[in-house]
């Protein structure tokens, strides 16, 4: 299929920005980039789709979600990150089945993928969810995923609100097992869609011994890790007052950084632990809204990029930032840092988008397949319709993309040379079924935990 008539925003190592231009795929590769006319000219016997007024971009990479948390959407608000976590988040959790599990993660993946993000990092994915049913939503909905499996056990002297973690969601160090059972299962499946990695519980909760040994068997057979740190001052105390050594360091030494590592928030970064980053070239997940509406901090994004330290994007789950935009989370991720500088210089549209993209295809280990669009990559891309009035005009295609447009105006999307969306719609889910499963399995999860009474706003409803 020919698709013309685009402005695409390749993000190729020249960062070329065509306007009318076309991209070629051939089964699931972009096999030519270029003008339209041109193009066309080459390919004449080609089927040809008009993306006319659309600009076309690499599919968004999502470093960090909770796929289960999309029924939780709104049940813990305005809440400090323990409360948050304690009295809400894990009491839903430790209630979920497996077939409500199921239904959450495709709620998500339908969101996400109607949104633009193509491709997502998975943290926690609980063994009481059942493994399998996630590897079948990515393989039903068309995305990739990059999917978690935790690994935890409990520290004797862990901080106390840990020992507050619902009993449905404690684990031991079966889990290390297990997470290698899923991936030598699963990983590579769906056509290379989906990834199977560890996913740690937060130092200071989990024993030195299992994240040890959780690292050896990552190195030795190439399984990557995903672990929330340093999200809020509290983690940053565990490290300094238990284990007498600065963060990174700790996690340094038990092998957890390196290129094949992401880390979830990082918030309390001081100066040592940036160093370490940089030089193990550990990945970083941002999640601007999460941290603002939690009232965890602000990760210092500025300082990491200026050390090299690669920075992907991501969501987190729907109760803490309520919708998986990551234009949304671009947007706000470049306007918190200029304000808490006063420096409007800092983070420009170039840089978020490459955050969404390249630096998060980087991040996933899939930067030679995904994150640009260029000849031999695969054919994941998005098209989004400039028509709307908070979008129009458009000088400059980058600055529209990241600061005056939303999931909602994204018409088109290709995962592995494959339509996932077509016209606003999916193509690969009915979202009508997938909609009225979430709100049913939602209400099932919050009536058997005791939470449904207790879920209401402040001011009264009659």
């Amino acid at each position: 299929m020919l698709y013309t008539h685009a402005t695409i925003i390749t993000v190729d190592q020249t960062r070329r920005v065509i306007s009318d231009g076309a991209l070629l795929v051939h089964d699931d590769k972009i096999v030519d980039v270029g003008k339209t006319t041109e193009l066309t000219t080459k390919y004449p016997e080609e089927a040809q789709y008009d993306l006319s007024n659309h600009i076309v971009m690499p599919g968004m990479v999502s470093t960090h979600m909770h796929c289960v948390q999309s029924i939780l959407r709104g049940i813990a608000e305005d809440r400090d990150l323990i409360s948050w976590m304690c009295d809400r988040i894990w009491v839903a959790q430790g209630n979920i089945t497996p077939p409500e599990a199921y239904a959450a993660a495709r709620l998500s993946m339908a969101e996400m993928l109607k949104g633009g993000t193509t491709c997502f990092i998975e943290s926690l994915w609980a063994e009481r969810y059942g493994f399998d049913g996630l590897v079948k939503a990515v393989d039903e909905s068309g995305i990739r995923g990059c999917l978690g499996k935790v690994v935890m056990d409990r520290r004797a002297d862990q901080p106390e609100f840990r020992n507050r973690m619902h009993h449905g969601l404690v684990e031991d160090r079966q889990s290390l097992a297990n997470a290698v059972q899923m991936h030598d299962k699963w990983h590579g499946s769906s056509d290379g869609r989906v990834q199977v990695w560890f996913g740690a519980r937060t130092p200071g909760g989990v024993t030195t011994e299992l994240l040890t040994e959780m690292s050896s068997i990552a190195r030795e057979k190439g399984i990557r890790i995903t672990m929330h740190c340093l999200e809020e001052k509290a983690d940053r105390d565990v490290f300094d007052q238990d284990f007498k050594k600065g963060p990174m360091q700790y996690c340094e030494e038990i092998g957890l950084l390196g290129d094949r590592t992401v880390l979830i928030h990082m918030v309390w970064l001081e100066d040592d632990d940036i160093h370490r980053l940089a030089t193990t070239r550990t990945h970083i997940a941002h999640c601007p809204s999460s941290n603002m509406k939690l009232g965890s901090g602000f990760c210092p994004v500025p300082k990491l990029l200026d050390n090299n330290v690669n920075v992907g994007i991501g969501c987190d789950g729907a109760p803490c930032s309520n919708t998986l935009d990551l234009f949304q989370e671009m947007s706000l991720a470049a306007k918190l840092q200029k304000g808490l500088h006063l420096n409007p210089k800092l983070l420009p549209a170039e840089t978020m988008i490459e955050m969404a993209t390249i630096k998060g295809a980087e991040a996933v280990g899939l930067v030679d397949k995904i994150g640009s669009l260029e000849i031999g990559k695969q054919a994941d891309f998005i098209g989004i319709k400039v028509e709307n009035l908070h979008q129009v005009p458009t000088y400059d295609p980058v600055s529209t993309v990241v600061h005056a447009t939303n999931a909602r105006d994204v018409k088109l999307v290709v995962v592995n040379g494959k339509v996932t969306v077509e016209n606003g719609q999916l193509t690969t889910m009915d979202e009508a079924e997938v909609i009225r499963e979430g709100i049913k399995a939602g209400k099932a999860v919050l009536s058997r935990a005791n939470l449904a009474d207790d879920i209401h706003g402040s001011w009264p409803l009659e």
